[in-house]
């Protein structure tokens, strides 16, 4: 029965044609009702899944198709990086050279970046507050830096990103750059979840000698 049944007054509810009749017409509006107000949880980006994830791409303009096709992401043992919880498992579809589908949270991710691109001030104070949006809940931190020569150099510490979202990362689909700029590389510390290497600086991200880790390429 539907709310609508429920306002019928004493002298008709036990007519049981009449409340039938009665929730066979307003049942169609109270669903259609229902309908509309799950509407915006089913397309908010935290919790939107499969098809509901792909109409919000299409919204901020990132597809969930790589525009290349991203190789070494497939699960395998004692291989370093695609070990567990690190690479893909591969799909009955999926191509064998590579992925070019994005998992629903690889592609949430994703469009998070796309969000932060769209509103980017071109600064790196904005820049870092854009990836840590997109990293957020993940234990990964990444910031830039700024080589004043017309090119900014990307690094990750904490968690590694995955195969998956690193390959994404070095083929340049995060679309956050500023025209003209290039970026010379992105890099991680050589010791998982450890800091990077650097002199004179000591914070959560950096630190010198027996505290930071060399820099590798991600």
């Amino acid at each position: 029965m539907s709310q609508y049944t429920d306002l019928i007054t004493s002298e008709h509810r036990l007519a049981a044609k009449f409340v039938a009749m009665v929730d066979a017409v307003t049942s169609a509006f109270s669903s259609a009702a229902d309908t509309a107000s799950a509407m915006s949880g089913a397309f908010d980006l935290d919790g939107a899944v499969g098809a509901q994830l792909d109409v919000l791409g299409q919204w901020v303009g990132i597809s969930r198709y790589a525009s290349v096709t991203i190789t070494g992401v497939y699960f395998s043992f004692d291989t370093p990086g695609l070990g567990f919880d690190q690479g893909m498992i591969k799909g009955p579809y999926d191509p064998s050279e590579g992925l070019s589908k994005m998992d629903d949270g690889t592609y949430r991710a994703m469009i998070r970046a796309k969000i932060g691109a769209n509103h980017w001030d071109g600064t790196l104070p904005s820049y870092q507050s854009i990836m840590a949006q997109v990293f957020a809940g993940t234990g990964t931190t990444c910031f830039a830096q700024d080589n004043q020569d017309m090119s900014m150099t990307v690094y990750f510490t904490g968690s590694d990103p995955g195969a998956l979202l690193s390959g994404l990362i070095k083929s340049g689909a995060i679309p956050i750059k500023c025209a003209g700029v290039r970026i010379t590389g992105y890099y991680k510390p050589s010791v998982t979840g450890g800091r990077l290497f650097g002199f004179d600086v000591s914070n959560t991200l950096i630190g010198g000698f027996d505290q930071g880790a060399l820099a590798i390429s991600l």
